[in-house]
Protein backbone atom coordinates (compact mmCIF):
# COMPACT_ATOMS: atom_id res chain seq x y z
CA UNK A 1 0.00 0.00 0.00
CA UNK A 2 1.68 3.36 -1.02
CA UNK A 3 2.48 6.15 1.80
CA UNK A 4 0.10 9.06 1.30
CA UNK A 5 2.31 12.29 1.27
CA UNK A 6 1.12 15.84 2.00
CA UNK A 7 3.00 18.08 -0.42
CA UNK A 8 3.03 21.61 1.02
CA UNK A 9 4.03 24.45 -1.55
CA UNK A 10 5.88 26.94 0.11
CA UNK A 11 4.91 29.57 -3.01
CA UNK A 12 1.48 30.88 -3.38
CA UNK A 13 2.86 32.34 -6.82
CA UNK A 14 0.22 31.37 -9.79
CA UNK A 15 3.45 30.39 -11.84
CA UNK A 16 5.71 29.16 -9.18
CA UNK A 17 8.39 27.34 -9.98
CA UNK A 18 7.87 25.30 -6.27
CA UNK A 19 4.52 23.78 -7.99
CA UNK A 20 5.63 23.09 -10.97
CA UNK A 21 8.36 20.96 -9.16
CA UNK A 22 5.59 19.32 -6.86
CA UNK A 23 3.72 18.51 -10.40
CA UNK A 24 7.05 16.97 -11.57
CA UNK A 25 7.02 14.89 -8.30
CA UNK A 26 3.88 13.76 -8.42
CA UNK A 27 4.23 12.68 -11.89
CA UNK A 28 7.72 10.47 -10.86
CA UNK A 29 6.42 9.43 -7.77
CA UNK A 30 7.10 5.55 -7.13
CA UNK A 31 4.59 3.30 -6.75
CA UNK A 32 5.27 3.72 -2.64
CA UNK A 33 4.51 6.56 -2.51
CA UNK A 34 1.06 8.94 -3.08
CA UNK A 35 1.57 12.44 -3.22
CA UNK A 36 -1.14 14.54 -2.85
CA UNK A 37 -0.81 18.76 -3.00
CA UNK A 38 -2.30 20.57 0.06
CA UNK A 39 -3.17 24.13 -0.76
CA UNK A 40 -2.05 26.54 1.99
CA UNK A 41 -2.73 29.52 0.60
CA UNK A 42 -6.57 30.45 2.14
CA UNK A 43 -5.64 29.45 5.52
CA UNK A 44 -5.90 32.42 7.51
CA UNK A 45 -3.16 33.89 9.70
CA UNK A 46 -2.74 31.53 12.82
CA UNK A 47 -3.99 33.74 16.34
CA UNK A 48 -5.00 31.65 19.50
CA UNK A 49 -7.82 33.33 19.84
CA UNK A 50 -9.46 31.69 17.51
CA UNK A 51 -8.98 28.42 18.73
CA UNK A 52 -11.95 27.87 19.91
CA UNK A 53 -14.29 28.37 17.37
CA UNK A 54 -11.76 27.40 14.33
CA UNK A 55 -11.48 28.57 10.87
CA UNK A 56 -13.29 26.21 8.77
CA UNK A 57 -9.82 26.56 6.25
CA UNK A 58 -7.82 25.60 9.45
CA UNK A 59 -9.93 22.32 10.66
CA UNK A 60 -9.92 21.43 6.54
CA UNK A 61 -6.18 21.48 6.45
CA UNK A 62 -5.59 19.67 9.74
CA UNK A 63 -7.55 16.86 8.77
CA UNK A 64 -6.05 16.31 5.06
CA UNK A 65 -2.44 16.73 6.73
CA UNK A 66 -3.34 14.38 9.75
CA UNK A 67 -5.12 11.74 7.17
CA UNK A 68 -1.37 11.72 5.48
CA UNK A 69 1.60 9.56 6.61
CA UNK A 70 4.38 11.87 6.05
CA UNK A 71 4.72 15.49 4.80
CA UNK A 72 6.93 17.07 1.86
CA UNK A 73 7.95 20.77 2.32
CA UNK A 74 8.47 22.07 -1.29
CA UNK A 75 9.46 25.87 -0.89
CA UNK A 76 11.26 29.07 -2.11
CA UNK A 77 13.54 30.85 0.01
CA UNK A 78 12.35 34.44 0.80
CA UNK A 79 14.84 36.55 2.15
CA UNK A 80 17.13 33.92 3.75
CA UNK A 81 14.25 32.38 4.99
CA UNK A 82 10.83 30.53 5.40
CA UNK A 83 7.70 31.86 3.05
CA UNK A 84 5.32 33.37 5.40
CA UNK A 85 2.10 31.43 4.23
CA UNK A 86 4.47 28.26 4.67
CA UNK A 87 5.53 28.88 8.03
CA UNK A 88 1.90 30.31 8.87
CA UNK A 89 0.55 26.51 7.98
CA UNK A 90 3.02 25.18 9.75
CA UNK A 91 1.84 26.77 12.55
CA UNK A 92 -2.13 25.98 12.02
CA UNK A 93 -0.80 22.19 11.96
CA UNK A 94 1.06 22.96 15.25
CA UNK A 95 -2.07 23.40 16.83
CA UNK A 96 -3.86 23.42 19.29
CA UNK A 97 -1.23 22.57 22.11
CA UNK A 98 -1.24 18.42 21.78
CA UNK A 99 -2.84 18.08 19.12
CA UNK A 100 -0.05 18.67 16.11
CA UNK A 101 -0.94 16.56 12.66
CA UNK A 102 2.51 16.72 12.49
CA UNK A 103 3.96 14.72 15.35
CA UNK A 104 5.33 11.29 14.29
CA UNK A 105 4.83 12.08 10.79
CA UNK A 106 8.04 11.10 8.77
CA UNK A 107 9.04 14.28 6.26
CA UNK A 108 11.74 15.93 3.48
CA UNK A 109 12.24 19.02 2.41
CA UNK A 110 13.22 20.38 -1.09
CA UNK A 111 13.91 24.24 -1.81
CA UNK A 112 14.80 26.00 -4.60
CA UNK A 113 15.86 29.04 -5.51
CA UNK A 114 17.02 31.16 -8.63
CA UNK A 115 20.21 31.62 -6.91
CA UNK A 116 23.36 29.98 -6.56
CA UNK A 117 22.02 28.45 -2.73
CA UNK A 118 19.16 26.79 -3.79
CA UNK A 119 17.03 28.02 -1.14
CA UNK A 120 19.47 26.94 1.70
CA UNK A 121 18.30 29.20 4.29
CA UNK A 122 14.44 28.30 3.79
CA UNK A 123 16.05 24.49 3.85
CA UNK A 124 17.44 24.97 7.31
CA UNK A 125 14.97 27.46 8.85
CA UNK A 126 12.06 24.61 7.79
CA UNK A 127 13.92 21.81 9.19
CA UNK A 128 14.70 24.11 12.53
CA UNK A 129 10.65 25.06 12.68
CA UNK A 130 9.75 21.15 12.54
CA UNK A 131 12.28 19.15 14.81
CA UNK A 132 10.36 20.59 17.61
CA UNK A 133 7.40 19.79 15.65
CA UNK A 134 8.23 16.26 15.92
CA UNK A 135 8.57 15.69 12.39
CA UNK A 136 11.50 13.23 11.89
CA UNK A 137 13.28 14.78 9.10
CA UNK A 138 15.54 13.16 6.06
CA UNK A 139 19.10 14.03 6.25
CA UNK A 140 20.20 12.77 3.06
CA UNK A 141 20.23 13.27 0.14
CA UNK A 142 19.62 16.95 0.92
CA UNK A 143 17.77 19.04 -2.12
CA UNK A 144 18.91 22.74 -3.11
CA UNK A 145 17.79 23.39 -6.43
CA UNK A 146 19.55 26.39 -7.86
CA UNK A 147 19.38 28.47 -10.50
CA UNK A 148 15.82 26.81 -10.72
CA UNK A 149 14.29 28.99 -13.26
CA UNK A 150 16.89 27.38 -15.87
CA UNK A 151 15.50 23.87 -14.69
CA UNK A 152 12.72 23.69 -17.18
CA UNK A 153 12.68 22.32 -20.55
CA UNK A 154 11.06 25.09 -23.24
CA UNK A 155 7.56 24.61 -22.13
CA UNK A 156 7.93 25.80 -18.63
CA UNK A 157 6.67 22.69 -17.06
CA UNK A 158 8.74 19.95 -17.70
CA UNK A 159 11.96 19.47 -15.44
CA UNK A 160 14.69 19.07 -17.66
CA UNK A 161 16.94 15.58 -17.81
CA UNK A 162 19.60 16.37 -15.37
CA UNK A 163 16.69 17.89 -12.75
CA UNK A 164 14.42 14.98 -13.67
CA UNK A 165 16.81 12.47 -12.82
CA UNK A 166 18.18 13.45 -9.40
CA UNK A 167 14.23 14.23 -8.22
CA UNK A 168 13.64 10.74 -9.31
CA UNK A 169 16.65 9.36 -7.01
CA UNK A 170 15.93 11.59 -4.42
CA UNK A 171 12.32 10.42 -4.18
CA UNK A 172 13.77 6.54 -4.07
CA UNK A 173 15.48 8.03 -0.89
CA UNK A 174 12.79 9.34 0.67
CA UNK A 175 10.50 6.24 0.15
CA UNK A 176 12.96 4.68 1.64
CA UNK A 177 12.73 7.30 4.70
CA UNK A 178 9.37 7.11 4.88
CA UNK A 179 9.52 2.98 4.66
CA UNK A 180 11.16 3.16 8.41
CA UNK A 181 7.91 4.77 10.08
Amino acid sequence: MAKKVAVLIGSLRKESFNRKIANELIRFAPEGLALEIVEIGSLPLYNEDLEEDSPKEWIDFREKVKAKDAVLFVSPEYNRTIPGALKNAIDVGSRPAKKSVWAGKSGAVITSSPGNLGGFGANHNIRQSVVFLDIPMMQQPEAYLSKINECFDEDGKTLNERTSKFLKSWLESYEQWISLF
